[in-house]
């Protein structure tokens, strides 16, 4: 019962998105998509960053079959290609709206090492190098909108990580163990992100979603594959592993906090390294010159 309230009071205490407009990253499939049927509801406006037009298009009709209002638009790129993160965020930035809420929500496990074009482990390059740039080449638009927040999705997986900065991309360590350190910058990332907007309006926070029924792993070698359809049973809804990324993209609960990870919509403690302000500064860094930014 005591839940239920919870629950309710959550509800409430939800910000209507109708002046608002969001970028939400992976929301084809699971988590995202049910963050956007959300978004869509609340009245946003909405961009969606897909690599697949016609993945994008039909989750369009679906969502306007649900809500027939909805504002969305999509924004078509490869998030493993840092040409076309820049040009993802030129053409958000040429339509001169403004920007309330960034949702980073795209990732990828993997049991192998193949690289970008760019000639950087896959996996880093999605899961950090991705959230990094994208996260940076909107921020003065987000400051200027302010308030303003940043949510990424991190994982549980960074329990038993550390992140060696003489191989940074985890390129000596097998996927699975590289997948909780791409999960770990992720947090060194949002740490370090929170410090340096301290005052602007603009918050970041990261989430871990659970372990969600999604095809997060199923579509990078049989291993993988194999791995999480053994975890399934045991996997929440996307529903319910959206709950914290909706909560903390909404909530007027969270309205001014920053620098946090979350879990079942509460602050919970991650591992030890990634309280370091030393290796969050350090990643940020190896990050900006892996990136090119001048920042």
């Amino acid at each position: 019962m005591a839940s239920q309230v919870q629950l309710v009071c959550r509800i409430l205490l939800s910000m209507e998105l109708a002046e608002k407009t969001c970028l939400v990253t992976g929301g084809t499939l699971g988590i995202g998509t049910v963050a956007l049927r959300e978004f869509a509801r609340r009245g946003a406006q909405i961009f969606m960053v897909v690599r697949n037009r016609s993945k994008g298009e039909a989750l369009i009709q679906n969502i306007r079959a649900e809500v027939p209002d909805a504002r969305l638009e999509l924004l078509i790129g490869d998030l493993s290609l840092q040409s076309d993160i820049r040009r993802v965020a030129s053409e958000f930035l040429g339509k001169e709206t403004p920007l309330h809420l960034l949702l980073n929500n795209a990732g990828v496990m993997q049991l192998g090492h193949p690289l970008t074009d760019d000639g950087i482990d896959f996996m880093f390059a999605v899961n950090h190098l991705a959230y990094f740039l994208l996260t940076n080449l909107l921020l003065e638009r987000m400051k200027a909108s302010a308030p303003a927040r940043i949510v990424s999705v991190a994982s549980e997986a960074h329990r038993p990580s550390k992140i060696d900065f003489d191989d940074v991309e985890g390129l000596k360590v097998n996927g699975i163990r590289n997948y909780g350190r791409t999960k770990l910058a992720n947090i060194l990332f949002t740490k370090e992100l929170a410090r340096r907007l301290d005052g602007s309006g603009v918050t970041a926070n990261c989430v871990h979603p659970g372990y969600v029924r999604t095809a997060l792993g199923t579509h990078h070698g049989a291993w993988a594959t194999a791995l999480a359809a053994v975890g399934w049973p045991f996997a929440r809804t996307p529903e319910r592993g959206a709950e914290t990324s909706i909560y903390l993209s909404t909530s007027a609960e969270v309205e001014g906090v920053s620098g946090q990870y979350f879990m079942d919509s509460k602050p919970k403690q991650p591992n030890a390294f990634s309280e370091s302000p030393e290796h969050a500064s350090r990643l940020w860094e190896v990050s900006r010159k892996l990136t090119g930014l001048q920042i």
